[in-house]
């Protein structure tokens, strides 16, 4: 479900094939990016370019991968939010809970 690939020491992780982050894929996102936290100290990206939809479950991944991520001294962060997406985001109030970022190499910079 999940290329990777890495940049300036950043783990970036993409979806294929996947335009909906939704039940169908929630548990195996979290289950798939758990095994790239398996180290402490972890700089990981995840690319939501081609996501159109996320619903609850989804967002519950999300925070998930966070809050693992945090746990173990990892830092998670989002990047190519779609605008309808993004609408969601606000509207739940997690622009405040992740940091996003527009495009990967912003996001990866953010790590300098």
């Amino acid at each position: 479900m999940l290329k990777s690939e890495i940049r300036n020491g950043v783990e970036v992780l993409s979806f294929d094939n996947v335009s909906k982050l939704n039940i169908l894929v929630a548990q195996s996102l979290k289950e798939e990016i758990s095994q790239y936290l398996n180290k402490e100290g972890k700089n990981i990206v995840l690319n939501l370019d081609g996501i159109e939809y996320v619903d609850s479950s989804g967002f519950g991944a999300l925070l998930s991968i966070l809050r693992n991520a945090k746990n173990n001294n990892s830092t998670f962060k989002i990047c190519n939010v779609s605008q309808d997406v993004m609408e969601l985001v606000k509207l739940l109030q997690l622009h405040n809970v992740f940091e996003i970022h527009d495009g990967v190499e912003e996001c990866v910079a953010s790590f300098q």
